[in-house]
């Protein structure tokens, strides 16, 4: 929720000009792009940093990196008297309405995060502040894990400031989706912009900030904004990746790799698309698993090592395990099933990752009941058992027994458990879990927001 300043802060709201006025610290490439581009909507732009070789460049007008249309910009906007450059962080502060943290997270011994920069400059940027009679924005634009501004660059300021985040400034995390090639192009046309704050005359400024380039911002909070940098740039890393392993597969079959992808991109409805992008169960079906399986063994007798494919069936294993790890923890000795097939809608049990759940829970001596309204006592468990005679564990071990587990609602289904898992967002199933106080483990998603959820309901991946 974003909250207004109150009566404690400098303005119940902003009051800062239509074109407020900018400080960007760290004029390395992203930095140096914000600087141009900023300026070049109008906005009055002091570029810091530590590099007197940068700060000269920048405020000579000159790019101090090699990226199309950067150093035209910045020179049109030091003849403007827009764009300034100063090593005084604290001062280009007090100068300035918002400052944007560009500065590097490199990675640690350790493999993390080095957030040494970040601590440095917010307590310049603190300094700052303490100088200040008016509300000012911080805006973390660097890659970082989620947490660190409000628990790494936060603290810092108000320590160094003796102000308070929310109602003496405010915080913003506005992550960067710059090509390097095409940056100022991507900053003037972007793929998206996403603003993460905790109040919303932050909110309100940065979304005026942006208004001649994205008149629809996404407004979030600053942890979801944090993660949503990170996990682009590991979908980007991916996306090469599973490219890659497609070449080295179809090389030793003389396929044309090229030719395969450019038709594999024309799909814009499932291919390259939102679909199959949101966290819920595994896979199943027919057509996933059998298609993983046989790509895995061509390539082995191919000799072709493909690690990014050969991990799916061991991911899709582990996300089945966590499940069967959640229902166990409630200590259950009845569970109720609500959802059996392996899509919502249809009565397809072919490697229904579901049945791989059962078979474990019956193992380990576990009652179950279950119900899917397309799956009755007539449905023709034998006939799909055949297709997946080699595949699907969990079928075959449940295909004698699967119809004396079947209850007529989901409501029989529930009578007498001690717990539930949720594999279908089935509007009676949200209904029936939405009414009991029994543990009730949802791999479904049968909430769209977190906050409506029941306080009994246990998510797989939210």
């Amino acid at each position: 929720m974003l909250h207004q300043l109150t009566e404690n802060g400098f303005h119940p709201t902003l009051k800062i000009a239509p074109r407020p006025a900018v400080s960007v610290v760290g004029l390395g490439y992203v930095g140096a792009v914000s600087t141009a581009c900023l300026a070049g909507l109008g906005h009055r732009v002091i570029g810091v940093d530590v590099d007197a070789v940068k700060v000269q460049a920048i405020a000579e007008g000159r790019s101090p990196i090699h990226e199309k249309d950067l150093g035209r910009l910045l020179s049109e906007g030091v003849a403007a008297g827009l764009i300034s450059a100063t090593d005084d962080l604290a001062q280009a502060v007090v100068e300035t309405d918002v400052t944007f943290v560009s500065v590097g997270t490199p990675t640690a011994a350790d493999g993390g995060c080095d957030d040494s920069y970040i601590r440095a400059a917010a307590r310049s940027i603190g300094a700052g502040l303490a100088r200040k009679g008016s509300f000012h924005v911080v805006v973390m634009r660097c890659s970082i894990p989620p947490g660190t501004t409000l628990g790494v660059m936060v603290p810092e300021i108000e320590a160094s400031s003796g102000l308070k985040a929310g109602r003496d400034f405010g915080v913003c995390f506005n992550p960067e989706f710059l090509r390097e090639g095409v940056a100022v192009a991507d900053f003037h046309a972007p793929p998206k912009t996403v603003i993460g704050v905790t109040d919303a005359a932050t909110a309100d400024l940065m979304t005026r900030l942006y208004a001649d380039v994205d008149a629809s911002p996404i407004v979030t909070s600053i942890e979801v904004a944090e993660m949503v940098k990170y996990v682009d740039n590991v979908w980007h890393a991916t996306k090469v990746t599973f490219a890659n392993e497609v070449g080295r597969l179809c090389k030793p079959l003389a396929v044309d790799s090229h030719e395969v992808m450019d038709i594999f991109v024309r799909d814009t409805k499932l291919n390259l698309s939102p679909y199959y992008l949101k966290p819920g169960f595994a896979y199943g079906g027919s057509c996933l698993p059998k298609e993983v399986r046989a790509v895995t063994h061509i390539a082995g007798k191919l000799g072709v090592e493909l690690p990014l494919m050969a991990s799916l069936e061991r991911s899709n294993a582990t996300h089945i395990a966590q499940a069967v790890q959640m229902v166990k923890a409630t200590g259950a000795r009845k569970v109720a099933v609500l959802g059996l097939a392996f899509k919502q809608g249809t009565d397809d049990l072919r490697e229904s990752p579901i049945l791989e759940v059962m078979a474990d829970l019956l193992e380990g001596g576990i009652q179950i009941t279950a119900h899917d309204p397309a799956i009755t006592t007539e449905t023709r468990v034998e006939a799909q058992l055949a297709y997946v005679a080699h595949a699907s564990q969990g079928l075959g071990q449940l295909a004698s027994g699967l119809r004396g587990m079947l209850a007529a609602s989901a409501a029989e289904a529930m009578a007498g458990a001690d717990a539930v898992i949720v594999t279908h967002a089935h509007k009676d199933y949200r209904a029936l879990a939405a009414a009991t106080d029994k543990p009730v483990i949802d791999v479904a998603r049968l909430w769209k927001s977190r906050a409506d959820q029941p306080a009994n309901l246990c998510g797989i991946g939210w």
